[in-house]
């Protein structure tokens, strides 16, 4: 007599806490990149992942928690590997290229779903404390080299750092709308950081 078959039930795989929380931020994110933010529901998400509507409210409480939660996860894998490529660049311009040509690729390849969490103003508020630190750390990292490499005065240094990260922003920005090739981005933005840079040391 032939046993019968397991059911779909018990054939599924139960995941971590971990890998559930992943895979419910892999489908948030494939479904903006696909349909766009204003696509993204609770219950879609939950259909989308293969999951109860109510399992996916035990992970994230609100559709703001979720989306705050994916753009979380968004900039520490762009900071986790802006770190590991500034490490192995040897100068000064070689650090702004690689750490600029990152952040430009990510845009290209992720910026239609940062974009819109970034612009979101309930992200935002939820966000305002992480993004915050998130760029007093970066400046306070190209202070630290700009410094070491032309001298500049403290004050001046965080100034400057903190108007030329606005010029990478905006190229990101354009590279993500697919207005500006990415190798043009990145040479405009190495170029012009590194031209300021060294004229404000020269004056």
């Amino acid at each position: 007599m032939t046993a019968p078959a397991p059911s779909a039930a018990r054939r599924r795989t139960r995941l971590t806490p971990t890998a559930r929380r992943s895979q419910i931020l892999d489908a948030a994110a494939r479904l903006i990149l696909d349909q766009g933010l204003s696509a993204l529901g609770m219950e879609r998400l939950a259909r989308d992942a293969g999951i109860s509507k109510g399992l996916l409210y035990a992970y994230f409480p609100s559709r703001d928690a979720l989306l705050a939660a994916l753009l979380r996860r968004e900039q520490t894998e762009l900071r986790e590997r802006g770190m590991s490529t500034a490490l192995k660049a040897t100068t000064f311009a070689e650090v702004i290229r690689r750490t600029t040509r990152l952040y430009l690729e990510q845009m290209r390849d992720r910026g239609a779903l940062i974009a819109p969490l970034l612009d979101d103003p309930s992200v935002a508020r939820l966000m305002e404390a992480d993004n915050r630190a998130e760029r007093d750390r970066t400046i306070r990292y190209f202070v630290r080299l700009t410094r070491r490499e032309y001298g500049l005065p403290l004050p001046l240094a965080i100034s400057a750092v903190d108007l030329l990260m606005a010029v990478t922003g905006r190229a990101g920005q354009r590279v993500a709308e697919r207005s500006l090739d990415l190798d043009e981005a990145e040479e405009t933005c190495v170029r012009i950081l590194g031209g300021a840079l060294a004229a404000l040391a020269a004056a």
